[in-house]
């Protein structure tokens, strides 16, 4: 994995993370948190800009998660049930996602950027939902910021040991993202203290 993802980011640079990032999010099957993360760790080891890496990473997210609400919107639910197992995006996961998207509505498309699975249907069942594409980029948007920013940091303080989160992603997606909003959270308080003091 690490010889792949080193060749990827040797040969292409910034835009390999972005066009890679753009089409896992689209449900291309290419293991989006590890590039993250590995992206991170070239940017702690100096071969890449950290505030580039960043920046190219959430455009591709970006990118993707427009792009997966542009078909769903234009083709809809049929070309999905069609077209979806080809690429691993079965009518089980599509409907599992539904029931989801119903249940907790908009902020999914933010918690839903670390459930496996889940990220590459958001999109597609916003749009088929109806949402009005403005509120949609509002929420898909921040969590696709929140998401690379998790993910970049990760590897990029983690340096040599970023091959824990390889190995902890598809267990404890969401422990991870509980995990990096409490260190913000608490980041945050720290500083309002010391700015009353």
């Amino acid at each position: 994995m690490e010889h792949h993802l080193s060749g990827l980011i040797t040969h292409y640079g910034y835009v390999g993370i972005l066009i890679a990032l753009s089409l896992g999010i689209v449900g291309l099957p290419i293991p989006d948190e590890t590039l993250l993360t590995y992206a991170g760790f070239a940017a702690y080891q100096g071969t890449l800009s950290l505030p580039l890496v960043i920046l190219f990473s959430f455009f591709g997210s970006a990118s993707g998660i427009t792009v997966s609400y542009a078909i769903g919107y234009k083709l809809g639910l049929p070309f999905l049930k069609k077209f979806g197992p080809k690429i691993h995006i079965t009518e089980e996961k599509i409907n599992s996602t539904h029931r989801m998207f119903e249940r907790y509505g908009n902020i999914l498309l933010i918690i839903g950027f670390y459930i496996p699975g889940v990220r590459h249907l958001t999109a597609y069942v916003a749009a088929i939902s109806q949402m009005d594409f403005r509120k949609f980029m509002v929420f898909a948007y921040t969590g696709a910021f929140i998401w690379t920013m998790t993910f970049v940091l990760l590897g990029y303080f983690l340096g040599e040991r970023w091959v824990l989160v390889h190995h902890g992603i598809k267990k404890y997606g969401v422990y991870v993202l509980i995990a990096f909003l409490l260190i913000v959270a608490g980041v945050w308080l720290y500083r309002q203290r010391k700015k009353a003091v």
